[in-house]
């Protein structure tokens, strides 16, 4: 039987007080994305046919994001602080148009599987009205109580603070994500109402609602990891060595050796083929495809680069946004390579800068060689040909080829095109002064000698 239609909704309100930022906290990233972006993707990939996003007033960086990550995204606004079933609310128009299921998801908390959202949609579809997601954390204090009856079934939410004794008992706790499938979702959010001791509308008494009107409530149980949400930096810290471990372990389990794992950092999209190996302390940013059998050094910093087939890099090498390594390059210390391509068989092997550029099939860049790109307004290419040589501490000035097989020579500063398979020579004539270093020393000791 095929599913109903499923409407996420995804609240980022908060302007998260208690990070002590002017940024609102869903914008912070962990693993090289946002909070929301780790949501939407959440979003995006348990189905959802539509997905509105609650934001806080004036909080314009955040639509952005939005519609950066999900661009048919649908954004509302919550004029004031009142609850998290006045923020669902705030989506009404969407939800009044809507005929299907209803998921609601924190930006906050970023660490849910999808597997888990997976979970939450097919307990609607085994007969229940609402899927509550719970866990079991170590310490309750603080998280409200999911209070189950002897069939199992949610009957209420009650928050900590407004929990009895024996409701405190209860050992699962609210994990904030919700799925309903109810006649009338907008009718049954509306009826909450704010006689608690915060005079805020609680999405989670919806539950209670339902309930005692013959709906089913039934738990999801995830793990104290997924329900972890994030209202300070050292909660974000947190997340970020969870999302890590997470990471390390799957790229191994699929083909990778990290040397020394824990030293490794990874981004939310970071690839890999198999038989790639990792040395210690390597950050991988956003936007990094390694392919198989390549061969990454210590301490290296890669960020929107690709790598390919068989290519050495590092240790201690630098790749920036636009690095496209091609098979078998070496890519040596203290290399930095940035919006340039290195074709099969390149080698720079150390202290050389390769910027806005292409580096043809089997080229040499020697030590100390630099492109030139920049004139301080304008970025501009250089074209270094099949098998050409680039001897050590020459200068590139862009715009600039070097032909198929030519030669740059050592210490050159070369702002003409060269032929292919032609030397090039731009330096300074060299002259020997015979003894001048003899007298020089005795002229100047002879001066230190004077009163």
């Amino acid at each position: 039987m095929p599913q109903p239609p499923l409407l996420i909704v995804v609240l980022a309100a908060g302007m998260g007080v208690r990070m002590r930022s002017r940024r609102p906290k869903v914008l912070h990233q962990l693993a090289g994305r946002s909070l929301l972006g780790h949501a939407l993707a959440r979003a995006q990939v348990g189905g959802a046919s539509q997905i509105a996003v609650v934001v806080g007033p004036d909080m314009d960086a955040v639509r952005a994001e939005v519609l950066a990550h999900a661009a048919t995204a649908e954004v509302f606004e919550q004029a004031r602080q009142v609850g998290t079933a006045d923020a669902v609310l705030a989506a009404r128009p969407a939800l009044e148009r809507h005929r299907g299921d209803v998921l609601v998801l924190f930006a906050d908390t970023p660490l849910i599987e999808a597997a888990t959202i997976e979970q939450l949609t097919a307990t609607l579809a085994q007969g229940a009205n609402i899927a509550v997601l719970g866990f079991k954390p170590e310490d309750p204090t603080g998280y409200g109580r999911l209070l189950v009856d002897a069939r199992g079934r949610v009957t209420a939410i009650r928050e900590h603070k407004e929990a009895s004794a024996a409701e405190r008992a209860q050992p699962l706790c609210n994990a904030g994500a919700m799925a309903f499938r109810v006649p009338s979702f907008v009718d049954l959010i509306a009826r909450i109402g704010n006689a608690n001791a915060a005079k805020e509308y609680y999405l989670t008494d919806a539950v209670a609602l339902a309930s005692s009107e013959g709906l089913i409530a039934l738990p999801v149980v995830c793990s104290p990891q997924e329900a972890m949400g994030i209202n300070t930096r050292e909660q974000l810290a947190r997340a970020e060595s969870i999302f890590q471990a997470r990471a390390r372990a799957k790229a191994m389990r699929e083909g990778v050796t990290m040397i020394a794992p824990e030293t490794v950092w990874l981004s939310y999209d970071t690839a890999f083929g198999r038989d790639v190996t990792i040395e210690p302390n390597v950050f991988f940013g956003p936007g990094v495809v390694v392919a198989d059998g390549a061969e990454i050094g210590a301490n290296s910093h890669i960020v929107g680069a690709r790598i390919g087939e068989g290519a050495r890099v590092g240790p201690f090498a630098r790749l920036r946004p636009g690095a496209d390594v091609g098979a078998h390059v070496h890519i040596g210390n203290f290399v930095e390579v940035k919006n340039a391509s290195l074709e099969a068989g390149a080698k720079a092997n150390h202290l050389a800068y390769i910027g806005d550029g292409r580096v043809g099939a089997g080229a040499n860049i020697g030590a100390g060689a630099i492109f030139c790109n920049y004139d301080g307004f304008n970025k501009h290419f250089t074209d270094v040909g099949k098998g050409a040589f680039i001897g050590s501490n020459a200068a590139l000035v862009a715009p600039v080829k070097i032909g198929d097989g030519a030669y740059v020579a050592s210490g050159s500063v070369i702002s003409r095109n060269v032929e292919p398979d032609a030397l090039a020579i731009a330096r300074g004539t060299q002259e020997q002064r015979p003894g001048w270093a003899a007298k020089f020393r005795a002229l100047m000791q002879s001066r230190k000698k004077q009163p």
